[in-house]
């Protein structure tokens, strides 16, 4: 059956492509949500005036794509993890870990279906993973995962010093008040 697709359908293509699918992937999926409708004289003609339209849409997206890219693959992330013996983690880094790292790092939401996790992550390291953003335009991101408690240890040990200032304060306090009273 030949459907007008309505958006992009990874795979098949995108706003306003023409493509033969099963029948009832067209009845059940693709009609229903309203990601595609017939492909009917009179929907093909009315396709052809919005053809225009179509490409300055696509054009806009494909900018946008390419401008995310560049955004996405300048930024190193960071992932923390528990860490077993030697360096490897305890089960692996997951396409959701991967995407909070993302919308920390860059402040962009990314779908976690589109982290393209070759490998299972399962060694603390460099790690590079590609992200589909727009049909062929892919970014390879840069992902450093830490333990999780190494990054914890410098924040106990800061707040460890601080407790030993504020005693070292408070017995240097004692001390003045126990030398004024003599």
């Amino acid at each position: 059956m030949k459907v007008i697709l309505l958006e992009e359908l990874p795979g098949k293509g995108g706003e306003g492509d023409v493509v033969e699918v099963a029948r009832g992937f067209a009845n059940n999926y693709l009609l229903r949500k309203g990601i595609a409708i017939q492909a009917t004289k009179g929907n093909l003609k009315q396709l052809e005036q919005r053809r225009n339209n179509i490409a300055k849409r696509e054009e806009v997206r494909i900018a946008n794509a390419q401008e995310l890219k560049a955004k996405l693959e300048a930024a190193t992330l960071t992932v923390k993890a528990k860490v077993g013996e030697e360096g490897i983690l305890f089960g692996s880094v997951t396409a959701q870990m991967i995407a909070d790292a993302v919308k920390e790092a860059v402040d962009v939401d990314i779908d976690r279906r589109r982290i393209d996790v070759r490998q299972a992550i399962k060694v603390v390291g460099e790690h590079t993973v590609e992200v589909s953003l727009y049909r062929d335009i892919k970014a390879a991101l840069k992902l450093n995962v830490v333990d999780e408690s190494a990054t914890e240890a410098p924040e106990a040990a800061e707040e460890a010093a601080e407790e030993v200032e504020e005693a070292v304060e408070e017995a240097a306090e004692a001390a003045e008040e126990a030398a004024a009273e003599e």
